[in-house]
């Protein structure tokens, strides 16, 4: 299992609205050669038919699947890294790139030599009909916000496995998981998860000098208004992974009900005056200049040291928002120099 807590991380959908516009990938026939465990995943001993339960129902896999369609986030990378790429990927409109797909989605499959994927729309507007012509064998939808009402539409194109607790709510591990057994690759899982949980820690061992420094990673739905991601929501685990401590007054808020988020006010800012470090995100330009005008919200410490993360782009923000195969690497990188600045800059202030 993961050395991660696994308390629920979910995704707060509100924000999700803020932070991304869910559209639909669709992909095209697996590869297995186009990833190195492909060839051990293939031998595995994942036996089908398999059962998978759910909150919303039971998918029966009779064979491994060679046609799968993902809803949500994080399914498409993990079957990707599987060696399985999807013939349907729902779209992530706004974290995508001049390519029209998630840049790390995009890259892999490109490497792997699969055709990219076929693009749907999901979200709130499922395309039954678009997925209906992809003839899948299966539909993955573990971490998403599919209701009933889709599920049921949904199984009688394929078996669907759907979350199995509540929408937006599973870990980044169990994901995986369900996805490894739903392909057939059981064993796979903890060979996914263990890299991940490395990268990051190999990452940490990089940067001594973060364990010194706490953080808090806020939000806001627009002027006037403040919120805080908890200690298990997936961007918070991230970043602390790398080795920074979240501010103990985070625990002090009170979850806002079906999120790992407290929306505490912007009035309530200066509660946060011991994190040496924010994080952040903005949904364009124009909305950076109203949340950082007002008062209340530039005189937090971090904020007015210039202590302040905020990725500069929308495919940023949703790479280090969920933490799968294909983010985490593509993102290490591109976070430590952005977090070493800040850091300078709470070591100046």
């Amino acid at each position: 299992m993961s050395r991660f807590t696994r308390a629920r991380r979910r995704t707060f959908v509100a924000t999700a609205a803020a932070t991304a516009l869910v559209l639909a990938v669709g992909g095209c026939s697996s590869n297995d050669s186009g990833n190195e465990k492909s060839g051990a995943a293939a031998k595995s001993s994942g036996a089908f038919p398999v059962s998978l339960r759910s909150a919303l129902g039971t998918a029966e896999i009779e064979k491994r699947p060679e046609r799968v369609v993902t809803l949500g986030q994080g399914s498409a990378e993990t079957a990707i890294a599987l060696g399985h790429t999807p013939v349907g990927v729902e779209k992530y409109e706004w974290g995508s790139d001049e390519t029209g797909y998630l840049p790390w989605v995009h890259d892999a499959v490109k490497k792997s030599g699969d055709k990219l994927p076929v693009q749907f729309t999901g979200g709130e507007d499922i395309d039954f009909e678009a997925i209906t012509e992809l003839e899948p064998d299966v539909i993955l939808a573990p971490w998403s916000g599919i209701t009933q009402k889709d599920y049921d539409i949904l199984k009688d194109i394929a078996p669907t496995v759907a979350y199995p607790d509540l929408p937006w709510s599973t870990d980044w591990d169990q994901q995986i998981d369900i996805i490894a057994r739903a392909l057939g690759r059981p064993e796979q899982a903890e060979v996914l998860t263990a890299g991940i949980e490395k990268q990051l820690a190999d990452a940490a061992a990089t940067r001594p000098a973060y364990k010194k420094h706490t953080f808090s990673y806020i939000y806001n739905t627009g002027p006037g208004t403040l919120g805080v991601f908890k200690p298990d929501e997936q961007r918070v685990r991230m970043v602390s992974s790398l080795g920074l401590e979240v501010d103990p007054v985070v625990n002090t808020f009170k979850e806002t009900k079906g999120t790992d988020s407290a929306l505490i006010g912007l009035e309530n800012a200066e509660k946060l005056k011991n994190s040496d470090l924010v994080f952040t995100f903005y949904m364009d330009d124009k909305a950076r200049e109203e949340i950082e005008a007002q008062p209340l919200y530039a005189a937090i410490p971090a904020v007015k040291s210039g202590a302040v993360v905020a990725g500069g782009d929308n495919s940023f923000v949703t790479a280090s928002s969920i933490i799968n195969p294909l983010t985490v690497p593509w993102v290490i990188d591109r976070y430590l120099p952005l977090i070493d600045k800040a850091v300078k800059a709470a070591d100046n202030g």
